[in-house]
């Protein structure tokens, strides 16, 4: 018995498989999801060889002291702004020993959206040791709070899939 549904069980499991063929490894950088993209991968014998760390920053102190996002960052575009992805990302991987890095930060709910940043909004980004990275803005909507982060790390293993291709 998982903690996860079957489709993440089974994307988690061919992560593994392939990053362990690749020789790569991956950090997480976790805001709303709170673990669970570390959490998930982590369901899969044998992740030991590509899961480095998790690093859950849910505050934008942590944010700052553990991934290095800027206050000017914070200030200007705000904890869920795809600027603060992309800092996370590349923080992550400063931090880390990972040729991988996945971030997210978002509005899970059901408080705490508004008109500019809704419930739902979620900002990703994915990077590589070689400089590549990529950003997904996504807009699930007031689905509740499960499915928020569900969706997110669902589309999280999508990100860590494109940056071990790019």
């Amino acid at each position: 018995m998982s903690l996860f549904p079957p489709d993440i069980k089974a994307t988690a499991a061919k992560i593994i498989a392939e990053f362990t063929a690749k020789g790569l490894m991956v950090v997480t950088a976790e805001s709303c999801t709170g673990g669970l993209i570390a959490g998930a991968l982590t369901e899969i014998a044998g992740s030991s060889t590509v899961v480095d760390r998790g690093l859950v920053t849910y505050t934008n102190e942590a944010k700052a002291e553990i991934l290095g996002v800027s206050n000017e960052t914070l200030k200007t575009f705000g904890a869920v702004s795809r600027e603060t992805a992309l800092e996370m990302a590349a923080g992550a991987l400063k931090n880390s020993r990972a040729q991988i890095s996945v971030a997210v930060t978002g509005i899970a709910g059901p408080g705490g959206g508004s008109d500019a940043k809704p419930v739902g909004l979620v900002h990703l980004a994915a990077g590589n040791r070689d400089g590549k990275t990529i950003h997904r803005e996504m807009r699930f909507g007031d689905i509740g709070r499960s499915s928020v982060r569900l969706a997110t790390l669902r589309t999280a293993f999508e990100m860590l899939q494109d940056i071990a291709d790019a």
